[in-house]
């Protein structure tokens, strides 16, 4: 907890530094970069390189500070949890807490000026310090409980099988490269993928799996990142849509992620738009497999049929169900489907659904809210966005 004369103070200060998170997180930014200019694969080098991580980092304190306080904002434990699961996939240890917490505080210095007295920094000091110890006590039950070494979190597994999904898309099956069964996973979660890249240096980059557990190999559906507005394209996707073949080896983690329907019953809305139908084609399957009773509903938005990817695997699978609907959405040639984007107030939701949406932020922020309009219960809306989460704190 915080102390009662730190809470003071970070009660004081805390309208100030949300004001100014974005700068706070440009200065962050630039400070780490300054001492570590080649993140070494620990995180995603497209997102690092735009700040994306530093926005989400300056983000989760600002909404740990509102909890920390009583004026929580948002879900503070759903989102370290969600945070805990990323930096458990990526092996991100300990020490580096204490890292990153020092170019926090100087940031929050840097752009606060002479606001920032040294009761302030010692305050922002103790917050930091208390979040870092929730984070690393739930992130080591992670690697205790999946028998990972932060140290090592990848470990060689061999392209069996790689099959052409949709427009841009590619499936890759793997199995460990020392013939082990691959280790168990739930529904929904994700893995680390790690390359080497000969003008890039180690990239890490997540990606769900989109079969269901059980199988004798795992299944990753990778969409190629195409560059928008002058960005280039993704360098891990282009490597693994263009260059991987049968036989190669990757480095990949052990499954993590809380993106996993509970046992509990009731019926079930899957909300997907783009390559986020990844783990949503997992669940479907999972539940077929599971010889599932609960309702689903899956609805799916892309800009047109030959992009949407795993279609007729969700549909294979879901057809296994007692109780299965599926609505599509095209931007563009939509056939059997409905044209232009997700409405939801034409999606039948059961009393007592819950839903899990899954794809970009601003897709995933629209639907939730909707869902949650029409009446379903915002502890029972499960969000997974593609790329960093920003936490709303404004």
């Amino acid at each position: 907890m915080l102390s009662t004369s730190s809470a003071a103070v970070v009660r004081a200060t805390l309208p100030a530094v949300r004001a100014h998170a974005d700068a706070i997180s440009t200065t962050l930014h630039a400070s780490v970069l300054a001492e570590t200019p080649v993140p070494g694969g620990v995180f995603n080098g497209g997102n690092d390189s735009t700040g994306a991580q530093s926005r989400a980092l300056a983000a989760v304190v600002v909404a740990f500070a509102d909890h920390l306080l009583g004026g929580a904002r948002v879900p503070i434990g759903t989102v370290l949890e969600r945070v805990a699961h990323k930096h458990a996939s990526l092996g991100v240890l300990p020490e580096r807490y204490a890292a990153v917490g020092k170019h926090l505080v100087r940031a929050v210095h840097d752009v606060l000026g002479d606001a920032v007295t040294p009761a302030v920094a010692a305050a922002w000091e103790e917050l930091y310090l208390v979040l870092a110890t929730r984070m690393r006590e739930v992130e080591a039950v992670l690697y205790r409980d999946a028998g990972v070494d932060p140290r090592h979190p990848v470990t060689p597994w061999r392209v069996t099988h790689r099959n052409a999904e949709a427009e841009d898309a590619v499936s890759l099956l793997l199995t460990p490269a020392d013939d082990t069964p691959p280790p168990d996973h739930r529904a929904g979660q994700y893995v680390t993928v790690v390359v080497d890249l000969p003008d890039a240096g180690r990239q890490a980059r997540q990606y769900s799996l989109s079969c269901a557990p059980g199988h004798s190999s795992t299944r990753i559906t990778v969409r190629r990142a195409r560059g928008a507005a002058g960005a280039p394209d993704g360098l891990v996707s282009t490597h693994l849509c263009d260059r991987v073949r049968e036989g190669d080896l990757l480095d990949i983690s052990h499954p993590f992620g809380e993106f996993v329907p509970g046992p509990a019953g009731g019926p079930l809305v899957l909300v997907s738009a783009g390559i986020g139908v990844t783990p949503i084609a997992a669940v479907v399957e999972h539940l077929a497999d599971a010889g599932s009773r609960r309702p689903v509903i899956a609805v799916h938005a892309d800009r047109n049929p030959q992009r949407h990817v795993l279609r007729e695997h969700v549909l294979h699978h879901g057809t296994r169900l007692e109780s299965f609907r599926q609505w599509n959405f095209y931007e563009s040639g939509a056939t059997g489907a409905v044209l232009g984007r997700v409405r939801t107030a034409e999606i039948p939701v059961p009393p007592g659904a819950s839903a899990y949406l899954c794809g970009p932020p601003g897709f995933v922020r629209e639907v939730g809210d909707d869902l949650v309009r029409r009446g379903v219960a915002a502890h029972r809306v499960h969000r997974e966005v593609l790329g960093p989460e920003l936490v709303e704190i404004a």
